[in-house]
């Protein structure tokens, strides 16, 4: 196989042999397995320069599992890559990227709470966004949000103009 985009080698010398690449609009996304999350951070961070930590969140896919995603980058010359991972619905357990990229601890704790990933070695999963007595994780698929089952018998919801200033 040959190197992508600006890998300066084949994608499985850097990320392992499951890990594959693609390059569009100036991104680099290299998806790798759960097992190698942590080593392909650190493969980008020592080998390919991407000191940078932009964010971390995930994609709830539906028959897949969570697509957990981050996004880091070489500041000199600019190269951004997205590193890309999958776990499980029934068991969405992931390493803490913290030891690599400090910055991800806060964006850890939001996945963890919106989404229910649990990263094993985060220093406090705690709270950062909902109520601490708030259940569930509201950007899963299969959390029924309030306003998808209220009713809609109003005017307003209707259609019309129902009360209020004409």
């Amino acid at each position: 196989m040959t190197a992508v985009g600006w890998l300066p080698a084949d994608v499985e010398d850097l990320f392992g042999a499951q890990a594959t690449a693609e390059e569009a609009y100036e991104v680099l996304t290299v998806d790798v397995p759960s097992d190698a999350w942590i080593p392909a951070l650190e493969a980008a961070r020592d080998r390919l320069g991407c000191t940078f930590f932009d964010w971390l969140s995930a994609v709830d896919e539906p028959g897949t599992g969570f697509r957990v995603a981050a996004h880091v980058a070489a500041l000199s010359p600019v190269r951004r890559l997205l590193l890309r991972t999958t776990v499980p619905h029934e068991a969405p357990v992931l390493p803490s990227a913290v030891d690599v990229y400090a910055g991800a601890a806060w964006h850890e704790r939001e996945t963890h709470e919106m989404f229910g990933v649990d990263f094993t070695g985060h220093p406090g999963l705690d709270h950062l966004l909902l109520p601490e007595n708030f259940e569930g994780h509201p950007l899963r698929k299969d959390f029924v949000l309030a306003a998808r089952v209220a009713p809609r018998s109003s005017p307003a919801a209707a259609g019309g103009r129902g009360r209020g200033v004409r």
